[in-house]
């Protein structure tokens, strides 16, 4: 009777411990291959704990790993022409926080920007990823799961230079005015209803792709280009680890690196952005401020926008 006694708390533990086991912590491996250093910023979701670092540098050829705890969910960003004023305040021209710190400390990215965004150990078990263009774009971005299985288990992400082919009403200029550093939405450029899926547009049968988000689409046919954008911009996979690499191909970083800086510097220049209230609506979260329009007809700057993008479009293939 004793050694039923003792048998019983040694199967608890035994079976506790396999239990344990078998919930493993996901590692992202983050890679700057741009010809320019980038800020990378780091938002977990609420009610998840926070990763180890929400903001640091990574200087060219760099790379990264950062662990994930058990169900983690967030997004990461890169931010780009970063620097430090004579205050000691940082701030960056595109992905900038708002935290006036190298640390984003909670703080989510100002658009626009491209976003890795992740929900681990979801439905089923599975990690649910996503790269999404609903907030813009501000630089390429290849998403690389690592060992997983499942049938919709593959890369994702949006490596063409979008910046110079950006629509010009959609177009973010360089602090000189001489070259694009990033691309706005249509819902953050015009705030319109019929862009943003709000109002009469908040459903996804009248919330239709825009000439705009077409734009994004063409270019990068896997990243999210408008709120109800699922079907094809969603991802899963079971046991997986991930690579993020900004500027996944050689074409993508030459020509964002005009005018970047190495390190930060001392400047008295502040973001040109302020904060937004558009939040990226999909497969993962939803909000009523999220970018989509109503319409299929192309505007003769989309269509300028296509055209551009254009040559650039098969280096998506060759990495996918």
């Amino acid at each position: 009777m004793a050694q039923a006694t003792y048998i019983a708390p040694i199967c608890v533990l035994i079976l506790l411990h396999s239990f344990i086991s078998g919930l493993q912590a996901t590692t992202f491996t983050i890679v700057n291959k741009c010809d320019y250093v980038v800020w990378p910023g780091i938002l977990s979701n609420a009610g998840v704990p926070t990763l180890s670092t929400t903001g640091f540098t990574l200087q060219r050829g760099e790379t990264k790993t950062i662990t994930a705890p058990t169900s983690w969910g967030g997004r990461f960003w890169g931010r780009t022409h970063c620097s430090q004023d004579s205050t000691g305040k940082f701030s960056c021209l595109t992905g900038d926080c708002g935290s006036g710190k190298l640390e984003c400390s909670g703080n989510g990215a100002i658009p626009p920007a491209t976003l890795a965004e992740f929900t681990l150990d979801g439905a089923g078990g599975l990690d649910f990823f996503d790269v999404s263009l609903v907030d813009g774009y501000n630089i390429p971005m290849l998403v690389v799961p690592q060992g997983g299985t499942g049938q919709n288990c593959t890369n994702t992400g949006c490596v063409v230079d979008l910046n110079g082919s950006c629509p010009s009403e959609l177009k973010v200029m360089s602090t000189d005015g001489r070259d694009g550093v990033a691309c706005k939405s249509a819902c953050e450029a015009f705030r319109q209803p019929e862009y943003c899926c709000s109002g009469a547009y908040a459903t996804p049968d009248t919330c239709k792709p825009s000439s705009y988000s077409v734009v994004f689409k063409t270019a990068c046919p896997r990243a999210y280009s408008y709120a109800y954008d699922d079907k094809t911009s969603t991802f899963t996979c079971a046991k997986a680890e991930y690579t993020i690499t900004f500027c996944p191909s050689p074409n993508t970083s030459q020509k964002s690196s005009q005018g970047q800086n190495t390190e930060p510097t001392t400047t008295t220049t502040t973001s040109p952005f302020i904060n937004s209230t558009m939040v990226y609506e999909g497969a993962l979260e939803e909000s009523a401020a999220s970018p989509s329009t109503c319409t299929h007809v192309f505007g003769s700057h989309a269509v300028a926008g296509i055209v551009g993008i254009t040559l650039a479009i098969w280096w998506s293939w060759q990495l996918f």
